[in-house]
């Protein structure tokens, strides 16, 4: 009977089994109001409660998380959250765990972010293959206000790395709500000249409604179809637009951004210095070597004795001469030996010899083949003379000849006496004849045995 009760830690860890293994409980999105909100926890941790008028839930939002959103929660704040609903073993009680939150206001505008983000990720527009910036671009075309900071930060940062390069403006509306169309069209416009090594797109810090424009579907288009490569820098680091996710490179800021566009001249210049003075210290190298080899070569025996180059090429031709002339000699020495040795098998050879020799064989072949056959012809005979005497034994004339006879009735061979009857015709079949006859009396002697 104990077997069948839990304790209370198997209940609540099967419990919490099953909140984790749920898929619907593993993100939840809930609207609700703050309360008992307290920022007292050493370790950044955020504990508070989420209401609405029927029912409550314990909330948990770790360090992680409470960093990264961008306003200040307080008791009675209705907010939108994303989590997870967990259980807290030790005491058994069912929380939410949150990853996300904001306020109620841009719920709307969080929706639809992700929406668009779901139905352009499903067209593989974030998954094209990212252009490669040019290390060296000559113009560098800018989409961002022209009465922003972004436009001065980034001036000034690429005059102080690569004051080469061209900067082109393209002033643009980043806010409101013909943000978007106006970035989607200057995008297009610096794209189809074909005269930038890479353009630039971005605006300063804000709100997630003031970021909005950049997660507008025609501006994700723009950037995904066009041919230059693009950088985006919508933002702080924090800050995530769909413009991020379709360019070819995102920069956390408008300095980062110039960074990626251009490289230090200075640091370029060090660099072709370095390369010129040990390209120039290798081609010493390499002219030392050639002259040192050079003066090995002049004073080689090859130009002052040159004869001595081929000097052991002639010795080695007059020893192969030499071995050719011996091996030709000895060549022809075997050859001569073995014409007169085939020349004496010749003479010696007598056909008629051997032709008498293969008759004489064939006479003694033929004399032992007649004796073969005639043993063979009178063993046969022999043996075919058994055989008769053995079915002279067995035949039925052998035994008429011996004085037997046998009787018909009726063309049925009768085997006893009382199989006739008085008067019944028979025929007696005798070794040379038959005999008719007709039965007068019958004596059965055999009949009381």
């Amino acid at each position: 009977m104990a077997d069948k009760y839990l304790t209370v830690s198997q209940l609540t860890k099967y419990v919490a089994r099953k909140f984790d293994q749920d898929p619907y409980l593993e993100t939840v999105y809930l609207t609700g109001e703050i309360s008992n909100i307290s920022r007292n926890n050493p370790k950044g941790h955020q504990y508070f409660t989420l209401k609405d008028e029927d029912a409550q839930i314990s909330v948990v939002m770790f360090r992680y998380a409470f960093q990264k959103i961008k306003f200040q929660p307080k008791d009675g704040d209705k907010v939108l959250v994303v989590g997870r609903v967990t259980v807290y073993q030790p005491r058994g009680n069912y929380q939410l765990i949150i990853e996300h939150m904001e306020p109620d206001g841009i719920g709307q505008l969080y929706r639809l972010f992700e929406e668009r983000r779901e139905k352009l990720s499903k067209e593989g527009l974030f998954d094209l293959p990212k252009k490669k910036i040019p290390r060296f671009p000559k113009r560098i075309g800018i989409i961002t206000s022209s009465s922003g900071a972004v436009i001065h930060d980034i001036m000034l940062n690429v005059q102080k790395r690569y004051p080469l390069v061209e900067l082109v403006l393209y002033p643009t509306i980043v806010q409101g709500s013909e943000a978007g169309r106006s970035i989607a069209e200057n995008i297009k416009k610096a794209d189809q000249t074909k005269s930038f090594d890479v353009l630039i797109v971005g605006r300063g810090g804000g709100s997630f409604e003031d970021l909005f424009a950049f997660n507008e579907e025609e501006v994700i288009r723009a950037i995904a179809e066009a041919s230059t490569p693009i950088i985006s820098s919508v933002g702080h680091e924090t800050d995530t637009t769909l413009a991020d996710l379709a360019a070819d490179y995102r920069a956390s800021t408008p300095t980062e951004a110039a960074v990626i566009a251009t490289p230090v001249l200075q640091e370029e210049i060090l660099n072709i210095q370095n390369l010129t003075s040990r390209m120039n210290k290798t081609y010493r190298q390499f002219l030392l070597q050639q002259f040192e080899r050079l003066e090995r070569s002049e004073k080689s025996y090859i130009f002052k004795q040159p004869e001595r180059l081929y000097e052991q090429s002639s010795q080695t031709l007059d020893l192969a001469e030499k071995e050719l002339h011996r091996n030709t000699q000895t060549y022809l020495q075997d050859l001569t030996l073995r014409l007169e040795k085939f020349d004496y098998q010749m003479k010696s050879f007598r056909p008629e010899d051997l032709i008498s020799e293969a008759q004489e064989q064939t006479a003694r072949t033929v004399q032992g083949l007649h004796r073969q056959f005639k043993f063979y012809l009178n063993m046969k005979e022999h043996q075919t003379s058994q055989l008769i005497s053995s079915l002279d034994l067995l035949s039925p004339l052998g035994t008429l000849a011996r004085g037997y006879n046998f009787t018909i009735r009726e063309d049925q061979i009768i085997k006893s006496a009382h199989e006739l009857e008085k008067d019944d015709q028979i025929t007696i079949q005798f070794h040379d004849g038959k005999v008719k006859a007709k039965v007068e009396t019958i004596n059965e002697q055999n009949k009381g045995e």
